[in-house]
């Protein structure tokens, strides 16, 4: 799974149009979220990549991941994209969330 916490700080937010540094969009009943840089005093995510190249029919990997990180009570938005599984956890516990995956990692592995 090789998880990798990335650089920066995001925020989810429901726009009426995309801003240019969105890093995700999704289109929602309710209007358009977006994923972008946080600013500050916002409350922040911190990105943790899955470098795994996760296939699209794949069954398992996001459910073993919300769970070790469920058991620790840590929440997480996961966002599957083409290449890779992006999960998304509080700033406050992204060191221990990706403590949490690469022990999950080496334990599947």
């Amino acid at each position: 799974m090789a998880p990798v916490l990335k650089p920066g700080r995001f925020a989810f937010r429901t726009v009426t149009t995309a801003p240019g540094n969105a890093v995700a969009t999704f289109v929602e009943d309710e209007g358009l979220s977006v994923l972008v840089p946080a600013e500050a005093g916002e409350t922040a995510f911190c990105q943790i990549t899955l470098q795994v190249h996760s296939a699209l029919d794949g069954v398992g990997l996001t459910a073993a991941v919300a769970t070790a990180l469920t058991d620790e009570n840590i929440p997480a938005n996961v966002v599957a994209a083409h290449h890779h599984d992006h999960v998304f956890v509080p700033e406050t516990v992204a060191a221990r969330a990706l403590s949490i995956l690469k022990s999950l990692a080496e334990r599947e592995g």
